[in-house]
């Protein structure tokens, strides 16, 4: 085999790849979405011949044999080359130790499990949604120790979503926003509370509708190559540069919630149309890991869109979407309520500053499922518990607590800490932004293109050409996490006029 050759079959390969997975993401998208409510035994059998077919083009000795050619070849190969070749490594190695059968098993478990999770969250019924989540931890512990056997099964989970993340790094991570965080929420605990009443009065769906499109076009994304759909939980696909879906849940009497899903995906979807289009059909798509992804949901989310000059240069717009339930509301009222701080049941409404004790929460319970000491059945009295000790708040039901979230229903356990991570990288991106750019000259009028154009340049064209770390290091310099934690002071001490 001659290199050139090499080189074509390896595109082939991974156009293939690219073909099984767009597939499987089409079926679950449309699953989540707009299929009938009792059909997911049909897109099951789908999803599972074509995991089967997908575990058997890339763990064929073929691919195997191709890849270690390649190898010999390394110093012929670009960096892009290489970066296919290292990544095509990693992951053949990692695929070729599941079996075929449990590979399709889990894929058809994801899709039944996450018609399950619906209907119990409707009837805020854990037990219903109990035995497939039996299956899924018992299927993530197994799966990590095929990832990497001399990892911690958690740790190697976690090594999936933030390569290089361990349990010892994260508890030191969240040990700091504990010690800096907790006392900023006890203090505003005690003083006059902000007034959010107008953010819940009634507002019609339709009209929420048209304020995403507008929101959408106010983050510059291309309408073009991109789309808003409905779902239970809000998320982002992407088939590629060209084509990314957002989602959003609408409430008629939860105004922020769509405003900051549609703004949280939106940033979700300005990283994956910055990849290099380049990179379409090959394992350099993409965002490089969960924790930069959500870096870059969560900035635009909070650190633009809860930002004064953000909001000031969108109200009258929203003003005009909504003028009776805003007419005698003004710009910085509206600043204050969708920055009020008060700890709540629902992650995805939690305020800025009590967030992330959110994601350490499922994080506590991951860790004890995926480490074998807490068991399924124990899971929403464990969740309640912390609740309590965490955020002092009392869980009503199960609906409201452990069956909340999405994610375990797709089997995604190690994922919530990026939330976090993502939280604190965010605020250093930030720092060194604005030591380039006229951030907020920028925001205060409506123009959030340098924006995009300065994390285009330092994290979203590299698609997955470099590791997260070096992502990380390149936007943010040498990662601390006291920069976020300075930020969150700062920001809500001055908001509720504390010391």
């Amino acid at each position: 085999m001659d290199l050139q050759t090499a080189l074509q079959q390896l595109s082939a390969l991974q156009q293939k790849l690219y073909a099984f997975r767009t597939a499987s993401s089409a079926l679950y998208l449309d699953g989540v979405t707009v299929a009938p409510r009792d059909t997911s035994e049909g897109r099951g059998v789908a999803l599972g011949i074509l995991a089967g077919e997908e575990h058997k083009l890339f763990s064929a000795a073929e691919t195997g044999e191709l890849i270690a050619y390649l190898e010999t070849q390394k110093e012929q190969l670009d960096q892009e080359q290489a970066r296919q070749v290292q990544l095509l490594r990693r992951n053949y190695d990692q695929l070729s130790r599941i079996p075929a059968d449990e590979y399709m098993e889990y894929a058809q478990l994801v899709n039944q499990a996450s018609d399950v999770w619906h209907r119990a969250k409707e009837t805020s019924d854990f037990a219903l949604f109990q035995p497939v989540l039996e299956k899924l931890v018992a299927f993530n512990r197994k799966f990590a120790a095929y990832y990497d056997a001399k990892k911690a099964p958690y740790d190697a989970l976690l090594n999936e979503y933030e390569r290089g993340m361990t349990m010892d790094k994260l508890d030191l991570f969240f040990g700091k926003l504990r010690e800096r965080l907790v006392p900023v929420i006890r203090e505003i605990g005690q003083v006059e509370q902000i007034d959010d009443s107008f953010l819940h009065k009634v507002y019609p769906i339709e009209d929420q509708r048209k304020f995403s499109d507008y929101l959408m076009e106010v983050l510059g994304m291309d309408r073009n190559h991109s789309t808003i759909g409905e779902t239970e939980h809000p998320f982002t696909l992407n088939f590629s540069s060209q084509d990314v879906r957002i989602t959003t849940h609408y409430t008629e009497t939860e105004l922020a919630f769509s405003m900051y899903s549609v703004i949280h995906e939106g940033g979700h979807a300005l990283y994956e149309l910055g990849v290099n289009p380049a990179y379409d059909y090959n394992c350099l798509a993409g965002g490089v890991s969960m924790g930069v992804h959500e870096s870059q949901s969560r900035f635009y989310e909070n650190l633009i869109g809860r930002s004064l000059p953000f909001i000031q240069a969108i109200y009258p717009r929203v003003q005009s979407f909504f003028p009776e339930q805003l007419k005698d509301v003004t710009a910085e009222q509206f600043y204050k309520a969708v920055n009020k701080a008060e700890p709540s049941l629902i992650r995805t409404e939690a305020d800025e500053l009590t967030y992330c004790f959110h994601v350490m929460i499922r994080y506590e319970i991951e860790k004890q499922l995926i480490g074998g000491t807490l068991e399924v059945k124990d899971v929403p009295a464990v969740w309640n518990a912390l609740y309590k000790e965490y955020l002092g708040v009392d869980v009503p039901d199960d609906k409201h607590g452990c069956l909340q979230d999405s994610h375990w229903s797709g089997g995604s356990f190690g994922y919530f800490p990026s939330y976090a991570l993502g939280s604190a990288y965010g605020a250093q991106m930030l720092r060194n932004m604005e030591q380039e750019i006229d951030v907020w000259g920028s925001v205060s009028k409506g123009d959030l293109s340098p924006i995009t154009e300065w994390l285009k340049e330092k994290v979203h064209k590299y698609g997955c050409l470099l590791e997260p770390g070096d992502i990380v290091k390149q936007a943010c310099g040498d990662f601390d996490p006291t920069v976020y934690t300075d930020y969150l002071e700062d920001k809500f001490r001055r908001l509720y006029n504390l010391k």
